[in-house]
C-alpha cells in the first residue's frame, strides 16, 4: 500500500470515529443501499387448495364423539381459568407456566372443579356401556390438547382410582365410592410404584398383614425403598389411595392385592400414621402435584380390600376364586391396560399439534432465494424440509388408526380378549409414545427459534411428554412383554401342531410372502405388497427369536436368561408387530373411505408409512427381506411421494380439528403477534 492510500485510510477512520464520538450523521456512501419492502404475512390458505371435504377426514382421524368434544372445546375457550390472550388478533388458550409449580397445582384444581360444575364427568363412572367410554376418552384427549397435567390429574382420578374400584371392587365398594368420586367429593390417586420398585410390581414391599380381633388389615411402610413414589395427586390434593402391597395371611404371602386407604381428611390434614413428602418439580406435568407415601402400620377396615379376585374373611381365611398366583397377579394389573390406551391416543394428539403448527409455520415463513433478486422460498418447497416433516405426518395418520383400533377393542373387552388387549396396547404405547417425542423434536427444529418458545407449544411439549415414555410401563419392557406374547404363541401352535389363531400370527398359517427381484413404483405402492413385506419381516424375526432362545436354552441357559440375552432380536420383532399391525389398521380404515380425492390422499399417506417405515428399520437390510437394489428404490419413492403429498400438508393438518386457539401463535400471524403493538397491547 503506498503512502497516499495509507493516508486516505487513516484520515477515513479519524473522521468515523469523530463523527462516532461526536454522534453525527454518518457519511454518505459511494453506494446507496437498496432497500427491500418489509415481509407481509400471507395465510397459507390463500395460496393451498383443499382437494377433499377436511369435516371427513376428521371424522375419520377423531373416530368418535366429534360433537362432545367440540362441546368441550367451546367450554374451555370461553372461561378464563384456561387463559385465554390475544396475540396478532386472534384467541389463544394455554397454562400460563410463569406460574409457579404451587401456582400451576391449584389452577390445575380449579379448572377441574369448573368442567366438573358443568358436568363434563357426568357418567364417567356411574354409566356403563360402551358409548360411555368412549364418550370418556374423547373428552380426555381434549383436557389433553389444552394441557397435559389437567389430562393426567383426571386420569388418576378417574382411570386408575376410579378404575381400581370398578375393576377389582364388588358391589360394595361401588355403591360407597363411585359416585363421590366422580363429583370429587372424594379424591383419588393410586399407589403402586415405590422408590425400589416401578415395571416390577410383583416386587413391591408394602406389607399388609390382617388382625382378626379388630378385624381390620394393617398397612406397613417397612423401609425406605417401599415408600409409594410418583403418586399422582398425594402431594396436595387426594384424600384417599388404592394401595398396592404384599398380603401376608398367617405367615404366607398371598402376593400383591389392592387396598383403599383414606390418608386425608376433608381440610386436607394427613391422617394418622401417614406421612406425605412432595416429589419436586419435574422437567412437565408441574401441574400434577406427584408425592411420596410412607404407611406406619396404618389400619384400614376388612371391606377396604378390593376384593373381586381375592378375599379375607373375618376370622382371617384367605379366599380366592383363581387358585394360580400368576393369574391372580395379572388380574391385578388391569387398571393398568386403560391408562396405556389412553397414553397412546393422547401421545398421537400431542404429534397432531406439533405438525399443524410446525407444518403451518412452514407454509408461510420463507428463506433464501434460489434465484438472483428472486423471491425466498417457503420452507415447506424445499425437498428437504419435506423430508423432515412429511413422513412423520403419514405415520401421524396410521398410528391415528392404530389408536382408534386400540379404543374400541378396549371398551369391547371381554375377559377372553385380555391378553390380546394387553399385547396391543404394550405394542401401541410405546411405539406411539416413542414416535410423539421424535416427532415434536423435529417439529421444534423445523421451527427455528421460534420453536423454543414456550407460547409456541412444542418445545414445551416435549418436557410435558418425555414421561409417557416410562409411566405406565417402561416402553423397552412392554416391548419385550409383546416379543415374549408372540414367542408364547408360536411355541403353543409348534407343540400342539395347530394353526395361529389370535395376535395378528394368522398369516403365519399361509405361504411365505415373496418379495420382488425388482420393485417398480407401481409395485412400491401397492397395498399388498406392503402388507406382505410387514408380514415377511415379522415372520422371519419371530422365528429367528425362537431359534435364538433355543439355542441359548439348549446350551444350557434358563428361559428367563435365555430370553433376555435374546433381546436385540426380540427389539426387532416387536417393532415389527406394532408397525405391521399399525398398517393393517390403516388398511382398513381406508377400506371405509369411498372413491374419490379423499380415498386418493389416504392412498399416499399410506404408501408414505408403509415405505418410511422399510426405510428406517435396518431389518429390511440386515436379513436381506429388500435387496439394496431395492431399498434404494424405498428410498426414491419416499422423496417422490414427499413431492405428491406437499399441495396436500395444509389440509390434511387442518384435518386433525384442533381449534386454531389450541395451537400456536407462528401457526398463523407470526409478525403480527410479534409486533411492537403487540407487546404493547
Amino acid at each position: 500500500m503506498d503512502s497516499k492510500s495509507s493516508t486516505d485510510v487513516v484520515s477515513r477512520r479519524t473522521r468515523v470515529l469523530t463523527n462516532h464520538l461526536l454522534r453525527q450523521p454518518p457519511l454518505p456512501r459511494d453506494v446507496a443501499v437498496e432497500t427491500n419492502e418489509c415481509l407481509q404475512f400471507s395465510p397459507a390458505e390463500l395460496a393451498e387448495k383443499y382437494d377433499f371435504d377436511t369435516m371427513e377426514m376428521r371424522k375419520l382421524l377423531d373416530g368418535h364423539n366429534l360433537q362432545d368434544r367440540d362441546w368441550l372445546y367451546g367450554l374451555i375457550m370461553q372461561s378464563k381459568l384456561f387463559n385465554p390472550r390475544d396475540l396478532g388478533g386472534k384467541l389463544f388458550v394455554g397454562p400460563d407456566y410463569n406460574q409457579s409449580m404451587e401456582q400451576q397445582r391449584e389452577m390445575t384444581m380449579k379448572r377441574i372443579d369448573y368442567l366438573c360444575e358443568r358436568g363434563v364427568f357426568n357418567g364417567w363412572l356411574t354409566e356403563k356401556g360402551t358409548e360411555v367410554d368412549l364418550r370418556k376418552m374423547a373428552l380426555q384427549e381434549v383436557t389433553a390438547i389444552f394441557d397435559h397435567s389437567l389430562s393426567i390429574k383426571l386420569g388418576v382420578h378417574f382411570f386408575l382410582w376410579g378404575g381400581a374400584i370398578q375393576f377389582f371392587g364388588t358391589k360394595r365398594h361401588h355403591d360407597k365410592w363411585l359416585r363421590d368420586t366422580e363429583n370429587y367429593v372424594v379424591k383419588g390417586c393410586f399407589a403402586m410404584t415405590e422408590l425400589g420398585h416401578g415395571s416390577n410390581v410383583r416386587g413391591i414391599e408394602t406389607v399388609t398383614t390382617y388382625d382378626p380381633n379388630t378385624r381390620e388389615f394393617i398397612i406397613n411402610t417397612p423401609c425406605e425403598s417401599a415408600q409409594k413414589y410418583w403418586i399422582g395427586g398425594a402431594a396436595n390434593h387426594a384424600t384417599h389411595t388404592i394401595v398396592f402391597s404384599q398380603l401376608i395371611i398367617n405367615g404366607s404371602n398371598q402376593g400383591v392385592h389392592a387396598f383403599i386407604a383414606q390418608i386425608r381428611d376433608a381440610d386436607g390434614n394427613n391422617f394418622p400414621n401417614v406421612r406425605i413428602a412432595d416429589c419436586g418439580h419435574k422437567i412437565g406435568l408441574n401441574g400434577v402435584d406427584n408425592g411420596r407415601i410412607w404407611f406406619d402400620n396404618v389400619r384400614i377396615p376388612r371391606e377396604n380390600l378390593l376384593n373381586s379376585v381375592a378375599d379375607v374373611s373375618p376370622d382371617g381365611q384367605y379366599v380366592s376364586a383363581i387358585k394360580d398366583p400368576d393369574q391372580r397377579f395379572a388380574a391385578f394389573l388391569a387398571p393398568l391396560t386403560s391408562g396405556r390406551v389412553t397414553i397412546a391416543s393422547s401421545a398421537i394428539y400431542m404429534s397432531k399439534i406439533g405438525l399443524a403448527i410446525a407444518i403451518r409455520y412452514s407454509l408461510t415463513r420463507r428463506a433464501f432465494s434460489v434465484t438472483p433478486n428472486g423471491p425466498e422460498v417457503l420452507l415447506l418447497d424445499y425437498p428437504s424440509h419435506q423430508r423432515r416433516l412429511l413422513p412423520l405426518l403419514a405415520k401421524t395418520y396410521a398410528m391415528s388408526s392404530a389408536a382408534n383400533f386400540l379404543k374400541v377393542i378396549y371398551v369391547k373387552r371381554t375377559p377372553e380378549s385380555s391378553k390380546t388387549i394387553h399385547v396391543f396396547s404394550s405394542a401401541f404405547k410405546a411405539t406411539l409414545t416413542w414416535h410423539n417425542m421424535r416427532l415434536l423434536q423435529e417439529c421444534r427444529e423445523a421451527c427455528g427459534g421460534q420453536g423454543l418458545k414456550t407460547e409456541n407449544r412444542i418445545g414445551h411439549l416435549k418436557g410435558e411428554y418425555d414421561v409417557q415414555g416410562t409411566f405406565e410401563g417402561d416402553n423397552n419392557v412392554l416391548m419385550q412383554q409383546v416379543s415374549k406374547a408372540l414367542l408364547g404363541e408360536y411355541i403353543s401352535a409348534h407343540k400342539k401342531k395347530k394353526p395361529f389363531q389370535g395376535l395378528g400370527l394368522e398369516h403365519m398359517n399361509n405361504p411365505c410372502p415373496i418379495i420382488p427381484s425388482e420393485l417398480t413404483s407401481s409395485t412400491l405402492r401397492c397395498s399388498q405388497f406392503q402388507t406382505d413385506a410387514f408380514c415377511l419381516r415379522e415372520r422371519d424375526l419371530l422365528n429367528r427369536f425362537a431359534a435364538e432362545v433355543s439355542q441359548y436354552q439348549a446350551n444350557g441357559e434358563s428361559k428367563e436368561r435365555a430370553f433376555i440375552l435374546s433381546y436385540q432380536v426380540a427389539e426387532e420383532l416387536g417393532r415389527a408387530f406394532s408397525e405391521k399391525e399399525i398398517l393393517q389398521t390403516f388398511l382398513e380404515a381406508e377400506t371405509t373411505i369411498s372413491t374419490g380425492s379423499m380415498k386418493n390422499v389416504l392412498g399416499l399417506v399410506r404408501s408414505m408409512y408403509a415405505l418410511i417405515c422399510m426405510e428406517e428399520d435396518a431389518s429390511f437390510l440386515r436379513y436381506g427381506y429388500l435387496s439394496p437394489e431395492n431399498a434404494a428404490a424405498v428410498r426414491r419413492e419416499v422423496s417422490k411421494l414427499c413431492g405428491e403429498l406437499r399441495p396436500h400438508a395444509l389440509a390434511l393438518v387442518s384435518s386433525f380439528g384442533i381449534p386454531d386457539a389450541f395451537l400456536s401463535p407462528i401457526a398463523f400471524n407470526w409478525i403480527d403477534s410479534n409486533s411492537w403493538s403487540s407487546v404493547q397491547h
